[in-house]
């Protein structure tokens, strides 16, 4: 009689489908990340700069969305929009989810570091010829981005940790690829361990990545 299969020969038998989960959840984060990133820094550029009702618009959204769970979002962004025709598939809602939200989060943080800065810099940026562009580049970005980086790396930790929320809708991440394998192999203990290493291994990768600009950035 042939001894059941360890967990080690489960693993590797099921390697590929964990290991696609893994680049799923990575490529949605990174997604996530990027989009939430550039309209965020957008967000708090409006919020600190803009006019009353600029400001009025992107402190709405940014409330409301904070405000509102990431499974809401997630659920909206698959089911709602189908509605109103916006047909997206679920890796393409779960990106939009997870974007608007980490956004929302980006926004507060660039408003926080650059209200941070004292208002002369501009006004001495203005003296001397510079645009907005201009100044926000090479005068404001720098110093905010200083600022901004701690809060930034915990929100994308936040982002690849909300990612698992996306297996409602079928997106085939780590947690969704991980409980296939366990409703045929019955290793539930071992295989969650397992998706909790592979998650804290992205993350601890996203710190150490956020300590290396840090350093790169940082004033000596």
């Amino acid at each position: 009689m042939n001894a059941p299969p360890s967990f080690v020969d489960i693993v590797w038998i099921a390697r590929w489908p964990l290991l696609y989960g893994l680049g799923t959840t990575v490529a949605v984060s990174l997604l996530a990340i990027l989009g939430g990133t550039v309209l965020g820094t957008l967000l708090g550029l409006a919020l600190t700069y803009g006019n009353r009702v600029v400001r009025l618009l992107a402190r709405a959204y940014t409330d409301i969305v904070r405000g509102t769970p990431v499974l809401v979002l997630v659920l909206a962004s698959f089911y709602i929009l189908g509605t109103v025709g916006l047909d997206l598939s679920a890796f393409q809602a779960g990106v939009l989810a997870l974007t608007l939200f980490c956004a929302s989060h980006v926004g507060e943080i660039t408003r926080g570091a650059l209200q941070t800065l004292h208002k002369g810099q501009t006004e001495a940026a203005k003296a001397i010829g510079l645009t907005f562009g201009q100044t926000f580049r090479y005068v404001l970005g720098p110093q905010a981005l200083r600022l901004a980086l701690p809060p930034l790396v915990n929100t994308a930790a936040e982002m690849v940790k909300a990612s698992t929320l996306l297996s409602v809708i079928g997106v085939a991440e780590l947690l969704l690829r991980t409980q296939e394998v366990i409703s045929r192999a019955f290793h539930s203990l071992e295989f969650y361990l397992l998706a909790g290493f592979l998650y804290f291994v992205v993350n601890y990768a996203i710190e150490r990545l956020g300590r290396a600009v840090e350093r790169r950035v940082s004033v000596q």
